[in-house]
């Protein structure tokens, strides 16, 4: 790892968190376009991620994610140079996912400029891939990504962009992650991702309670209530959207001014 990223400030655990909530645009990078889609189907462009990344930066948003969908170790270089010439236009962090299934992966993506890394299948299938990236490069640096689903009446961590189901009920796959290491939650409800229709509350309230690391909240965002209600009922420590930001349905200056007047605090 370079010096820069050894420098940074750690994310520090809930427990020693600013009070400060987090809007994080997500930008789903796919053939090193943006896209976004319903339900993790039915995909749009969205525009350069680059340029967009600027643009958030400029507006106000906190951090940014960039998941690489489709990735593969032939793209590796592709998302390289991506993370690259995102780092030399945005001064807030950034998280980069996708692919990411051996320590090099990571270590090649953080000294590019990314602050923090993403895993998710590749954490479900061999979850000391979470303590060894954890002992690696510090908890601050492990964002655990988790797309569920009900199934049944029951949360399910779902893999490969959603596509495969396991057996592994999300409550406890979280709780695990975070004994292994992470140092952060990225939850994504795909029965509410891309609907426009509220974040998962009652879920990421259950989440939340249980417990001590940040957690993401993601799915769901259609309008500014929505945020304001994740954070008044579940108290999550960020909430991230993506089509709302990207088409400009929401600008990220007038949101936060509306959850400043909800007396939810937010860095302006």
């Amino acid at each position: 790892m370079n010096i820069s990223n050894l420098s940074k400030e750690p994310l520090p655990v809930k427990a020693k968190a600013p009070l400060a909530k987090r809007i994080i645009p997500c930008l789903d990078v796919k053939d090193g376009r943006t896209v976004k889609g319903v339900n993790f189907v039915d995909l749009r462009d969205a525009g350069d991620p680059v340029e967009l990344a600027w643009q958030y930066s400029q507006q106000g948003a906190d951090e940014l994610v960039f998941l690489d969908i489709t990735a593969t170790h032939e793209r590796r270089k592709t998302m390289v140079e991506l993370v690259k010439a995102v780092a030399r236009q945005i001064n807030i962090p950034f998280t980069i996912g996708g692919g990411i299934n051996e320590i090099s992966d990571a270590d090649i993506l953080l000294n590019a400029g990314a602050d923090k890394i993403s895993i998710n299948s590749a954490a479900v299938r061999n979850p000391d891939f979470i303590d060894e990236l954890a002992a690696a490069f510090g908890k601050q640096f492990v964002v655990v990504a988790v797309d569920t689903k009900l199934v049944e009446g029951t949360n399910l961590v779902h893999l490969n962009g959603g596509r495969i189901a396991t057996e592994f009920e999300t409550e406890k796959w979280i709780k695990e992650a975070e004994e292994r290491g992470a140092g952060e939650i990225l939850l994504t409800s795909m029965d509410h991702d891309g609907t426009k229709a509220g974040f998962d509350n009652s879920l990421l309230k259950k989440i939340n309670d249980t417990i001590s690391i940040p957690l993401i909240a993601s799915g769901g965002a259609g309008n500014v209530q929505h945020f304001i209600d994740v954070f008044e009922k579940t108290n999550v420590d960020a909430a991230l959207a993506a089509s709302v930001f990207h088409y400009g349905e929401i600008l990220i200056p007038s949101l936060k001014e509306e959850l400043r007047k909800h007396n939810i605090e937010v860095r302006l």
